[in-house]
């Protein structure tokens, strides 16, 4: 099945390089943009498979601290010599871990 985020995986972008519609069968590629080939049924099949496999990455991502969180709690930990933020930070770091497992 032709899907938005297979073909996302892929490296394509959605109303840039494509754009889908539904159909009685599901969703076809109406229009391809892209310079690149237009892939594969089996490619874009796989791309989902290799999407839905990441999922757990995506859910931490959203999760885990900013950034501007992770440079605060080093600048503290190395210049000033406090380790409470990295400790806490970390301890925020694995909770996600644990709820969203490989």
């Amino acid at each position: 099945m032709i899907t938005c985020n297979g073909l996302t995986q892929l490296g394509f972008r959605p109303e840039v390089d494509f754009s889908l519609k539904n159909g009685e069968d599901g969703p076809f590629i109406d229009v391809w943009k892209s310079e690149s080939p237009q892939p594969s049924v089996a490619d874009i099949e796989e791309g989902q498979r290799q999407w839905d496999a990441e999922e757990y990455a995506r859910n931490r991502q959203a999760e885990y601290p900013s950034l501007n969180d992770l440079i605060v709690a080093l600048w503290e930990n190395v210049v000033e010599e406090r380790a409470a933020s990295v400790i806490s930070l970390e301890a925020t770091r694995q909770a996600i871990k644990a709820k969203y497992p490989k």
